[in-house]
């Protein structure tokens, strides 16, 4: 084998042992920045937390998707358990999941039209996730081709919806949220992942997407009989 063959190979090699990412994600859109008051000596309250995950590669899915249990964001239970503290008079509660295979079980459609006829309130959230297919397309190829020896970015924007209804479903009040996340891939970013990495700050996201959704409903007082 030549020489210049060796060391090219021997480049090569090296740059993809070496392949690495950070992401790195924006700051939040639309968020409450106000003092948080708590809602101290409010009568308890009964709550029913109804959560839809959808996500759309632009370019590639024809409609937004509801995803399926497997899905959803890891320790997202944990997270709302977490942002759940918020709020200071939500006494009994319960949560109830969107799926796509709802369409086809008149049993979960039941328990959720029953649920939501026994709690004094209704909040819906809904999670997007979309990114673009032929950036994702384009920049594989181009990151093949320089052997990621060029940084090359991948972004996913985040959304949150959040409809707030009393018992009679009557609408309360509206939030939505939004955030974004850069993915960049290069070689060597391998020494730069451990501090940014993709699940960790997609966690973080959802984190304070329902945080500070959560605070403002407490402050604004809106879930109060």
């Amino acid at each position: 084998m030549k020489p210049t063959l060796k060391l090219t190979l021997l480049f090569v090699a090296t740059a993809f042992l070496t392949y690495g990412c950070a992401t790195f994600r924006s700051d939040i859109q639309g968020e409450f920045t106000n003092p948080a008051k708590k809602n101290i000596g409010a009568d308890r309250v009964s709550v029913l937390f109804v959560f839809s995950h959808y996500e759309q590669t632009v370019g590639w899915d024809a409609i937004p998707k509801l995803v399926n249990q497997n899905g959803i964001v890891s320790d997202f239970d944990n997270m709302f358990a977490d942002a759940l503290n918020e709020f200071s008079n939500v006494g009994r509660y319960a949560t109830y999941t969107e799926y796509p295979t709802d369409v086809t079980h008149p049993e979960r459609r039941a328990l959720k039209d029953s649920l939501m006829g026994s709690h004094d309130f209704i909040i819906k959230i809904t999670f997007h996730e979309e990114s673009s297919f032929a950036k994702q397309f384009l920049g594989t190829i181009f990151s093949t081709i320089t052997a990621t020896l060029l940084p090359i970015s991948y972004s996913s924007d985040y959304s949150a919806d959040v409809d707030v209804y009393n018992r009679q479903q009557t609408l309360l009040a509206h939030y939505s949220r939004k955030a974004s996340l850069s993915k960049w891939v290069e070689t060597f970013l391998i020494f730069v992942y451990p501090f940014h990495p993709e699940t960790r700050k997609r966690e973080e996201i959802y984190i304070n997407f329902m945080h500070n959704i959560f605070m403002q409903i407490e402050t604004e007082g809106i879930i109060r009989n």
